[in-house]
C-alpha cells in the first residue's frame, strides 16, 4: 500500500489509518464530527496527495483537451474547470478539474481511484495531436486548507500573494525556492484553497498551517463535508452506470462544441427516467450507500450517499429514484436492515455554499 509524503506526519498526531485507493490514509484524528465542524466555523486541512496529476504538454494540449472533456477549456491561463471524461458510449470514466497553465501546459486532476485508468484512456485518444501526456502524481504532493478562516492562513504563509486570487482560479509561484500552485477550489462546499507542491516542502505547509490553527482533519470529514454540500463523488453519484444528466452535471457538458462520447451521450437522454434527490428519513437511523427505496413493495430507488450531520438532527441522504416519486415532499419507504422507514423527498440544497466567488 502506497503512503503520502505527509503518512509520519498523520501517525504522529494518532490518526485512524484506512486503505483508500491504494493509499494508507487518515480516516479522522479526534472525531468526525469535530473536524466538519472545524472547517465549518474555523478552517480544518486535508491531505489530499492521492490525487492523481496528468499533464498534457505541447503545441496541440488545447485542442487536444477540449475535444477529450465534456466542458470548454477557455483560452485563459490561471482557469479551473470542472469536466467530464467520457468514453465512445458516453459513460463517465471520470470527473476532474483542468487547470490551464498555457495553452501548450495544461494539468488534470482526477480522482485517486482512477488515475490509471485515466492516464490510460488518455493516452489511448492522443493519434496525431502533437503533445505529450505524463503521469506525474507521484511528483506532486496536495493539501486542501477549507473553511472560513482558510484565507487567512494561507495568506499568511505565502505572504497575501492569493488576496486577488478569484474562485476557481489559482496561480504559480516560487515560495523559498520552491513551485507552488495555490487554486481557490476545495470540495467542502467552504471558501478555501488547494495547493500543489513537492513532496519534501508539503511537510512545512502542512505544519505551518497546523500552527496557524487549521485543523487536521481526514477523509471521512471530507465525505460529510462534500455530501453536505451536494458534491458528487466517483463511485456514489457518478459512475458508468449513471447518465451524467442524472447525477445533476448537465452544467458540465457543453454540448455546442465536439467531444468523445457526445454523440452516444445525446442519444442516452431520451431514456433518463431517473433523478437524483434529497430525502430526509423521518425517524433516526443512518441511510447508507445502496439501501433501497420502496413506494408500498415496488423498489423505486437507492441511496448514493447518506449521513446523520453534525449540527443537524434529521438524517440525510442522496438517492437516485425514478421520475415518477422524484417530487419534492413524496414519502417513500427505506430498508435499513430488513425494516422498513418512512423517508420524505426534498431538494438536495442541505448547505448554502460559501465560495468568494
Amino acid at each position: 500500500m502506497k503512503q503520502t509524503s505527509l503518512y509520519e506526519n498523520h501517525i504522529k498526531l494518532g490518526a485512524k489509518m484506512t486503505p483508500f485507493a491504494g493509499y494508507d490514509m487518515p480516516l479522522y484524528y479526534n472525531d468526525l464530527s469535530t473536524e466538519h465542524r472545524a472547517v465549518r466555523h474555523t478552517c480544518g486541512i486535508f491531505d489530499v496527495s492521492h490525487m492523481g496529476e496528468i499533464f498534457i504538454t505541447g503545441k496541440d494540449a488545447l485542442l487536444f483537451v477540449n475535444q477529450l472533456v465534456t466542458n470548454i477549456i477557455p483560452v485563459k491561463k490561471q482557469k479551473v474547470t470542472y469536466a467530464l471524461l467520457l468514453n465512445e458510449q458516453g459513460q463517465v470514466l471520470d470527473d476532474l478539474l483542468v487547470y490551464m497553465i498555457e495553452e501548450n501546459q495544461i494539468m488534470l486532476v482526477v480522482n485517486a481511484s482512477n488515475t490509471k485508468k485515466d492516464f490510460g484512456w488518455i493516452i489511448s485518444q492522443k493519434n496525431a495531436y502533437d503533445i505529450t501526456i505524463k503521469n506525474e502524481s507521484d511528483q506532486y504532493a496536495q493539501v486542501a486548507i477549507q473553511g472560513p478562516l482558510a484565507k487567512d492562513i494561507v495568506a499568511q504563509m505565502f505572504d497575501d500573494n492569493i488576496n486577488d486570487l478569484k474562485f476557481m482560479h489559482f496561480k504559480i509561484i516560487n515560495h523559498q525556492n520552491h513551485q507552488i500552485i495555490i487554486s481557490r477550489t476545495g470540495y467542502t462546499g467552504e471558501d478555501g484553497f488547494e495547493i500543489y507542491t513537492d513532496n519534501d516542502y508539503i511537510k512545512d505547509v502542512w505544519q505551518k498551517s497546523i500552527d496557524l490553527k487549521a485543523a487536521p482533519c481526514g477523509l471521512g470529514a471530507r465525505d460529510t463535508l462534500r455530501f453536505q454540500a451536494n458534491l458528487p463523488l466517483y463511485g456514489h453519484e457518478i459512475n458508468s452506470d449513471i447518465h451524467p444528466y442524472i447525477s445533476g452535471l448537465k452544467f458540465a457538458i457543453k454540448t455546442d462544441k465536439d467531444f468523445i462520447g457526445k454523440n452516444a451521450l445525446l442519444a442516452n437522454q431520451s431514456n433518463l427516467d431517473k433523478k437524483i434527490v434529497g430525502i430526509e428519513l423521518l425517524e433516526k437511523n443512518i441511510p447508507r450507500q445502496g439501501y433501497k427505496l420502496y413506494d408500498e413493495d415496488k423498489e423505486v430507488g437507492y441511496v448514493t450517499t447518506g449521513y446523520l450531520l453534525p449540527e443537524i438532527s434529521t438524517p440525510l441522504a442522496l438517492a437516485i429514484v425514478d421520475v415518477a416519486y422524484a417530487s419534492v415532499g413524496q414519502t417513500l419507504d427505506i430498508e435499513i436492515r430488513k425494516k422498513r422507514i418512512k423517508v420524505k423527498v426534498r431538494n438536495r440544497k442541505f448547505l448554502n455554499k460559501n465560495y468568494v466567488k
